[in-house]
């Protein structure tokens, strides 16, 4: 065993006081909606007509007690790592030796868009899998999202955020070393964690392959690395990074050089935070499924309050530009940078890297980012996008499993 009985730990329960919710639904029923003529193509951004629904059953139909009592089902914590508060969920392994497996999310996500991949990692006999895979399961917020806030840390970015982390899974949780999942910014995280801190880790399992230098340089808002035309392209790669720059640019242009002025807007109103994330949700999901289907309201708006009650709009949008303000020095000289063993789930939904279509030209995109110094699995799948253990769990839980499986 790699870990030994740590100490107990005061429970955190979810319930977000009676008085935030009547505010809420009073400014959703104050909603001001925009005119939106001839965006049937929404090519001014998110049409009226997707938002108006969504903010009308906020207001008068979503069961906000009802989902927290479905969150308190599992174990909550919420503890001050070095003047940061953390929010952690815990689901136990039921095994013989599960390894401690820290879960980390993205931007705009929550720590519940692991929920369904939790338990079946921490129990999988009870899903028809090996209880030798199983895992002591802990789903983290990212400091400065949802129950991981208020920040006293103006400068909190995946390196700190990385520190803490170490922190919770060695000194508080007293684990001798852990397994990282991780995906979108917490994938930045995973990736220091590995540089870092590798002899504390079995493995890194992520979504994406960020480089720890992203968000540098004089154009550092800039995801085209620069390229200011697409001329001379072929015209399929021409239209993937066209798709590419429509899905992902515009957010991270925002929140790098004005994320506080549209935080102003964001923070006041709740129908305005829920078309800036919503629009995110829809754009980055595969195209090729249907949205409301894999998406259902109770689970954007479940990440919705989750922002909106703990004032975690500006925070969040905050961990960009503090990549760029706080940039990522390497703890050492070696290279690649990123030493842990590493395995990686890509889904081919996702409009992020352009001009990938096969498993094949997925893993030679992979194959140009060396970072990662000891790649275990590079494993890809047809179904999913940007979410991908809410858009494709089962992909998730095997090749996660499958990572850490010779690494135990």
């Amino acid at each position: 065993m790699t870990m030994r009985q740590d100490p107990e730990l005061p429970q955190f329960t979810i319930r977000v006081p009676q008085d935030v919710l009547d505010d809420l639904r009073a400014r959703l029923r104050a909603t001001r909606f925009a005119p939106d003529p001839g965006n049937e193509d929404e090519v001014y951004g998110l049409p009226t007509s997707h938002l108006r629904p969504l903010v009308e059953y906020w207001a008068d139909g979503f069961d906000w007690r009802g989902v927290e009592k479905e969150l308190n089902t599992y174990r909550h914590h919420r503890l001050d790592i070095g003047g940061t508060p953390v929010h952690f969920l815990r689901e136990r392994g039921r095994g013989a030796d599960p390894v401690p497996l820290l879960l980390l999310h993205g931007w705009p996500w929550s720590f519940w868009d692991w929920s369904k991949v939790i338990r079946p990692l921490a129990d999988p006999a009870a899903f028809g899998g090996d209880p030798a895979d199983a895992f002591d399961v802990v789903v983290a917020s990212l400091p400065g999202f949802a129950f991981s806030t208020p920040l006293t840390n103006a400068g909190e970015n995946f390196v700190t955020m990385a520190d803490r982390f170490h922190e919770l899974m060695t000194r508080v949780l007293g684990h001798e070393r852990f397994a990282v999942g991780a995906g979108d910014y917490g994938a930045l995280v995973g990736a220091q964690l590995g540089h870092k801190y590798a002899d504390s880790l079995y493995g890194i399992h992520l979504g994406n392959e960020m480089p720890l230098n992203i968000f540098q340089g004089d154009r550092y808002w800039d995801l085209t690395g620069g390229r200011t035309t697409t001329e001379g392209m072929p015209e399929q790669l021409r239209r993937d990074v066209l798709d590419f720059n429509d899905t992902y640019v515009s957010h991270v242009v925002a929140h790098m050089l004005d994320g506080q002025t549209l935080t102003h807007g964001l923070n006041d109103s709740p129908a305005g935070m829920l078309a800036w994330i919503l629009k995110r949700w829809r754009k980055w999901s595969d195209p090729a499924t249907d949205f409301d289907e894999v998406f259902p309201a109770d689970h954007i708006l479940t990440n919705a309050t989750l922002y909106w009650a703990n004032q975690a709009i500006g925070s969040s949008v905050r961990a960009y530009r503090n990549a760029n303000l706080h940039p990522w020095t390497p703890s050492h000289g070696r290279t690649p940078a990123v030493g842990a063993p590493a395995g990686f789930t890509f889904l081919l939904g996702d409009a992020s890297p352009p001009g990938v279509h096969t498993p094949e030209e997925r893993r030679a995109a992979f194959g140009r980012t060396g970072f990662y110094g000891d790649v275990r699995a590079v494993n890809v799948h047809g179904r999913g996008g940007h979410f991908g253990p809410w858009e494709n769990p089962e992909a998730w839980v095997h090749d996660l499993r499958a990572t850490f499986r010779e690494l135990r």
